[in-house]
């Protein structure tokens, strides 16, 4: 009898297991990733959200400083200043003064031209005009922002000019003053304004609506929202992914695996999660980028990729785990793990070639511990490296906080290493960054490069960032560089160097080396 019990309940433990377990696992993995689909959508809309109030801020700032200066309109003082607002602003495509619905001149020139119809008029005064006619009627890549007797222009992409890497993302961007009924004022994929209305009296939101995994955030500074909405298909997708490695896990382990479930739950419960296992697990590689002289086509550097290859094989792109490292503060190890990798990958061939560069990223956390000086030391002393062979870029984002930047980047400036700033003109900066840091590099954004030879309002930045950054005798490095004529046109501007698939796509060190010593050869023979 007593046998008997035990056999049913073992057979109920098991049936137990073989039923309820694959069915926790199964909720677990959509857990998982609605949580970490909603952690991404969340900064996603704060991006788009920074790069709305920056786009208001600089307005605001240049309209009020032409009201302040007083100039007679469209004089050759008043055009002037224009023109120095628009070449310091980042996000700001032109600076002009306003007459019936008309430009009547700007930092582009003296021409005049249509600002189209008036959308709507904000609460505090601002006229929008969301297609400014100077392209193909109702394909104008420009909006206007107009207060009083001035209006600046503005490029409708570059508040949504957020990488994402996820396909069929809705970015959106809403004025709070405008009625629900109204479409977005900006928008990429779907987007929704009654989607602001679930903010009630909080600053942020997240929730799930017709399809899709919605997150929304308000400004503290102007009447605008912004809001990022993931397909859940998406999450489906990657519920389906972790679910395939917990479910049969739960069928087979029985109540003996219930812990081991437990823990990879745990471990997968996040992405900053499976960062620190991938960091434990050595899952990160590194690829590496040519760079050359744009005079000779001579190869003199490279620079540094890191890339995730999980242990399922997938790779995730940068432009997911980084943000995501950042805000779980893992930058200065995974900026650690960079350091080891190239110095397993480059070995002594920094030391043999002195004129040879590795351009190397670092991030804003590694300028407020200030350990990056010590484990730059140690680098350079086990491979033999000089300081001409390093260049560390830093991004926009790495100079927000200068009072603690500042003392890093002059001890790194006192061991003669050399400072790029990255992405130029895609965050934060202004002229006024820039002259009061001292930096040797301005890499020029892949988005300004695109639109070397096209129509586009942004072809016109390249040339502002390349007259700026000759005035401050600043070397240039020009970014995404995939046709002869961009190469062409940055040669002829004075850009010095470019990297791009024009030149080579990122590969391993030993191919990159490879074809340097192939190169080398056969200049020696010619």
């Amino acid at each position: 009898m007593r046998r008997r019990l035990l056999l049913g309940l073992t057979v109920l433990c098991a049936l137990v297991v073989g039923v309820a377990m694959p069915a926790l696992a199964w909720h677990e993995s959509r857990r998982q990733a609605r949580e970490a689909a909603a952690e991404l959508a969340l900064g996603y809309a704060l991006d788009v959200l920074h790069r709305s109030d920056e786009t208001s801020r600089q307005a605001q700032r240049a309209i009020g400083l032409l009201e302040q200066a007083g100039h007679p309109p469209c004089s050759p003082v008043e055009l002037t200043l224009m023109r120095e607002l628009d070449l310091t602003s980042t996000y700001l495509q032109a600076v002009g003064h306003v007459g019936a619905g008309r430009m009547l001149c700007s930092s582009m020139g003296a021409f005049v031209f249509d600002l189209g119809p008036e959308a709507f008029r904000t609460s505090r005064g601002v006229a929008i005009y969301l297609d400014v006619p100077l392209g193909e009627p109702g394909k104008s890549p420009l909006i206007a922002l107009q207060l009083g007797r001035y209006a600046v222009l503005i490029h409708r992409d570059l508040p949504l000019d957020t990488s994402t890497g996820i396909p069929g993302v809705g970015l959106g961007v809403f004025q709070l003053d405008q009625p629900l009924h109204r479409a977005p004022d900006l928008a990429r994929g779907e987007a929704r304004r009654a989607w602001v209305s679930r903010l009630g009296g909080a600053t942020q939101a997240s929730f799930a609506d017709g399809g899709y995994l919605v997150a929304v955030v308000r400004s503290i500074h102007y009447e605008i929202a912004a809001a990022a909405a993931i397909p859940l298909a998406y999450v489906d997708e990657r519920a389906r992914a972790i679910g395939a490695r917990l479910v049969p896990a739960g069928v087979v382990a029985g109540l003996a695996l219930a812990a081991a479930i437990g823990l990879l739950a745990k471990q997968q419960r996040s992405l900053a999660g499976a960062l620190r296992h991938a960091l434990r697990r050595g899952e990160f590689f590194l690829q590496y980028q040519p760079i050359v002289a744009l005079d000779s086509g001579r190869c003199v550097g490279v620079e540094a990729l890191l890339r995730w290859r999980r242990a399922t094989g997938e790779l995730v792109g940068p432009d997911i785990f980084i943000p995501v490292a950042e805000q779980s503060g893992l930058m200065p190890q995974l900026t650690r793990r960079v350091l080891q990798l190239v110095e397993a990958d480059v070995g002594r061939f920094l030391a043999e070639h002195p004129d040879f560069h590795i351009a190397l990223n670092l991030s804003a956390a590694d300028l407020l511990t200030g350990a990056i000086d010590e484990a730059l030391d140690g680098f350079m002393a086990r491979s033999g490296a000089r300081a001409s062979n390093i260049i560390l870029e830093i991004t926009e984002r790495g100079f927000l906080d200068m009072d603690a930047a500042q003392p890093v980047i002059a001890a790194l400036r006192m061991r003669r290493l050399e400072i790029a700033i990255d992405d130029f003109g895609t965050g934060y900066s202004s002229l006024s960054y820039l002259e009061s840091l001292a930096l040797d590099f301005l890499k020029i954004d892949r988005s300004f490069i695109e639109a070397i030879g096209t129509r586009a309002p942004t072809s016109q930045v390249v040339g502002h960032i390349i007259a700026m950054a000759r005035t401050m005798g600043l070397r240039m490095i020009a970014e995404g560089v995939e046709r002869r004529e961009q190469a062409d046109f940055l040669a002829m501007q004075g850009v010095q160097y470019a990297q791009g698939w024009l030149y080579g796509r990122p590969a391993a060190f030993s191919e990159v080396v490879a074809r340097y010593r192939e190169a080398a050869e056969r200049e020696v023979a010619g």
